[in-house]
């Protein structure tokens, strides 16, 4: 079975609606290949890893979270951007990347994956007045130690996050948001959930947790965006009967 370029790409935007959104790169079809997709592989990010894997598969495209021409950047195709893109073009494979967009989506993004993994019920987003909120608070069924929900996401994730305590409290109710938003701990705060966590931690977050009591838990910017893409893929294998497989690329950050 394939798809037309065009038609797999209509889909995911009608899909992810990435025009409402304000993002850091394009959402898209950022290097244009084959017309027609049989085999689609998955990965986080745009590394030379993950290309080589897909062109050693024989895909037709790759679906990332972290593409390319992210704002800021050196627009220049030079150096390790030049080697990405040229095996990208001799191959005819296309690259499709989706940022925040999938990261907001409520069953295929990558805040909502993460949840059902870890368990958590979602209540709303993290600014309950925006539909497309990018995070979410919720609760657990049961109530964890500090201690304890560290073990536990540690278990689902394959990666033992780094625990900044804030108290005694236990944890219910707690808030999240994947990837690279430590910053978004203070809209947790202003919700007053339990606990935090997200992918990354920088050094301000630590004190943020202390003296806000709320426990926060960085378990990984790689390790908790490893899903939305996985989820996507396999609704667009599903829905169009083409060949999907996710290639985990090992990230420690």
């Amino acid at each position: 079975m394939s798809v037309k370029r065009e038609d797999l790409m209509n889909y995911i935007d009608a899909l992810l609606e990435p025009s409402q959104f304000k993002d850091y790169c394009p959402n898209g079809l950022q290097v244009e290949g084959k017309e027609v997709i049989g085999k689609l592989v998955s990965g986080v990010t745009a590394s030379q890893s993950l290309i080589e894997a897909a062109i050693a598969e024989k895909a037709d495209a790759i679906l990332v979270h972290h593409g390319f021409f992210w704002k800021g950047e050196d627009s220049c195709i030079t150096k390790i951007k030049k080697k990405r893109i040229k095996a990208l073009l001799d191959h005819d494979i296309s690259l499709i990347a989706y940022h925040l967009p999938l990261d907001a989506h409520p069953l295929l993004g990558n805040n909502a994956q993460l949840a059902e993994r870890l368990g958590i019920e979602i209540l709303s987003g993290l600014e309950p007045d925006n539909p497309r909120s990018i995070g979410n608070i919720g609760q657990f069924q049961r109530t964890f130690t500090a201690e304890q929900l560290a073990e536990h996401i540690g278990s689902i994730l394959g990666r033992e996050p780094l625990l900044i305590c804030g108290g005694e409290h236990k944890i219910k109710t707690i808030g999240w948001c994947t990837g690279g938003a430590q910053g978004y701990i203070d809209k947790a705060v202003d919700l007053g959930v339990d606990a935090y966590i997200s992918g990354e931690i920088s050094e301000p977050t630590v004190h943020s947790a202390r003296e806000n009591g709320i426990h926060y838990f960085a378990a990984g910017h790689h390790a908790t965006e490893r899903y939305g893409v996985q989820a996507l893929g396999e609704e667009l294998a599903l829905h169009f009967g083409i060949e999907h497989h996710y290639i985990e690329i090992d990230n420690p950050v």
